[in-house]
């Protein structure tokens, strides 16, 4: 009877751990801006699973690094403001990126200006009809 308790017991562990690793442990992210089209956010599981999360660039406000205070420490994320489509002045939801790898301030820095020269050019551009 023990080696069937020690059997579950390993059993329930392998499936935990499966689970663990399709759905929860992420291995790598990563994003994509297209002026003209939008911004791709791209997660890879450590199972090999990927998602991936679209957002037209019409609905982006802007892109900006928060800070968050945690655990008596300082972290720093960037997110993307999504423009509120009743009020174009106002921010209808934030967006987090990189929340599994959390990258250092001055890697988020680099990709800040990327992502603001982006949205320069998107600005700038003249708009088509």
């Amino acid at each position: 009877q023990n080696s069937m308790v020690l059997s579950a017991a390993i059993f329930i562990t392998l499936i935990g751990l499966i689970i663990y690793l399709h759905f929860v442990k992420i291995d790598q992210e990563s994003l994509l801006v297209i002026g003209s089209l939008g911004i791709q956010v791209t997660s890879s599981y450590a199972s090999g699973k990927e998602s991936t999360t679209f957002i037209e660039m019409g609905r982006v406000k802007d892109v900006v690094i928060n800070e968050a205070i945690h655990m008596q420490k300082v972290i720093y994320y960037l997110c993307i403001l999504l423009q509120d489509p009743e009020d174009p002045q106002g921010v209808s939801e934030v967006v987090p990126l990189f929340q599994s790898s959390k990258p250092r301030l001055d890697c988020l820095i680099e990709v800040y200006k990327s992502c603001q020269e982006i949205l320069e050019q998107r600005k700038t551009a003249p708009q088509s009809s």
